[in-house]
C-alpha cells in the first residue's frame, strides 16, 4: 500500500501490505450494495458476508462502512475478497455486465468542480490560464451511474460532455499544503461533466448548466490511489457515438491533483466521500467554431474513458 492510501486512511506506519481495490456500487431490488471488481465478476460484499459468517468480523459492507473503517476495514475487506474460494459459481459472485449500477460514489457531502484546468482546454475557449482554481459545485441530484441515462432539459440546446478525472477525498482535512495533500485521496474516478452550455453562460455563475439532473455520471469504479499511482500520467479520452472527442492526458492540467485538493481544503473542510472533478482537456463542443458545433442529442452515447478507472458510459434521452 502506497503512502497516499495509507495516510488517506490512517493506516499504521509499520503496515506495508498493498490494498489496490476497484470498488463499485449496484442496485439490487431496489437497495444500494457494495460490489468488489475481479476480472469479468463482482463480488456482493453483503451476500458473501451473509454466507459466510465466520470470516466477516468487521469486514465493510458499504462504501461508505470502508470510508468510514478507516486503513482497518480496507485491510479486511480486501483480505476477505483475496481468501474467498475461488468458486465463481457462488451465489455471491455476479457477472458484472449484467448489474445495474449506481454512482460509483454513492453519497459525497460535497461534489466540487474545477473550471478551465487544461491548458489546451482554456486555449481553445479563448479564455486566459487562471491563476487559481476556479471552483464550482454540482449537487447530488446530478449523480448517474455507469450506463443510466440521462435526460436532456427541454430548456437547453447546448449540452455538451466533459470527460474528466474524480478525486475521491479518504479523510477528514482542512488547510493542508500541497505535499501533504496526498494524504487525503482515497482513490479516483472518471466522471463526466455534463454541461448545458446556454445556461451556464446566461450569467457569471456556472451553477444552472451545471447542476442539472444527472448531469455527474461517475464510475463505473472507485480505483483506490494505489492501484493508480500516478494520477498526472493518465490517458483520457471521450467519445461520442463511437467518434473520439477527446483525447489527451492529465500531464496537461494547469493545477495538479495535489494543489487542488490543496487549495480547496484552504476554503472549506473536505470530508471522506467528498467528490472533486479535476477539469476536462480539450474537445469539448464549445471549443469548436459555431458552424462545427453539434451539440449532444437524444440517444447519443457518451463514454469516458481514462487509463486505470475503465470506461464510463450514459446515452441521452429526451425529458
Amino acid at each position: 500500500m502506497g503512502q497516499g492510501i495509507r495516510n488517506a486512511l490512517d493506516l499504521p506506519a509499520g503496515e506495508e501490505e498493498r490494498i489496490a481495490l476497484k470498488l463499485l456500487n449496484m442496485i439490487e431490488n431496489g437497495a444500494l450494495r457494495l460490489g468488489v471488481k475481479e476480472g469479468d465478476y463482482v463480488l456482493d460484499v453483503a451476500h458473501a458476508l451473509q454466507h459466510l459468517k465466520e470470516a466477516a468480523g468487521g469486514v465493510p459492507a458499504s462504501f461508505e462502512e470502508v470510508l468510514a473503517g478507516g486503513a482497518a476495514a480496507l485491510e479486511r475487506l480486501g483480505r476477505f475478497v483475496d481468501e474467498l474460494p475461488a468458486n465463481r459459481e457462488a451465489a455471491y459472485w455476479k457477472v458484472e455486465a449484467e448489474l445495474e449500477l449506481a454512482p460509483c460514489v454513492p453519497n459525497p457531502g460535497k461534489i466540487i468542480c474545477i473550471g478551465l484546468n487544461y491548458r489546451r482546454h482554456a486555449l481553445e475557449t479563448g479564455m486566459p490560464l487562471p491563476e487559481y482554481p476556479i471552483l464550482f459545485s454540482k449537487f447530488a441530484n446530478s449523480l448517474a451511474g455507469h450506463g443510466e441515462t440521462v435526460p436532456l432539459p427541454r430548456h437547453s440546446q447546448k449540452v455538451d460532455y466533459e470527460a474528466e478525472l474524480a478525486i475521491v477525498i479518504g479523510r477528514r482535512v482542512r488547510s493542508i499544503p500541497p505535499d501533504e495533500a496526498e494524504a487525503a485521496i482515497f482513490g479516483y474516478c472518471a466522471a463526466n461533466d455534463l454541461s448545458a452550455r446556454d445556461l451556464q453562460m446566461r450569467t457569471s455563475q456556472w451553477l444552472a448548466g451545471k447542476s442539472c439532473d444527472k448531469f455527474a455520471p461517475v464510475g463505473p469504479y472507485v480505483v483506490t490511489a494505489d492501484e493508480v499511482g500516478d494520477p498526472q500520467r493518465l490517458g483520457i479520452r471521450c467519445y461520442v457515438n463511437g467518434e473520439l472527442r477527446q483525447d489527451s492526458n492529465t500531464a496537461d492540467m494547469i493545477f495538479d491533483c495535489r494543489q487542488i485538493v490543496s487549495y480547496i481544503s484552504e476554503c472549506m473542510t473536505l470530508e471522506p466521500g467528498d467528490l472533486i472533478l479535476t477539469g476536462t482537456p480539450e474537445g469539448v463542443m464549445m471549443g469548436y467554431p459555431a458552424d462545427r458545433q453539434y451539440y449532444l442529442e437524444a440517444g447519443d452515447e457518451v463514454i469516458v474513458e481514462i487509463e486505470k478507472l475503465g470506461t464510463l458510459s450514459n446515452k441521452m434521452v429526451m425529458l
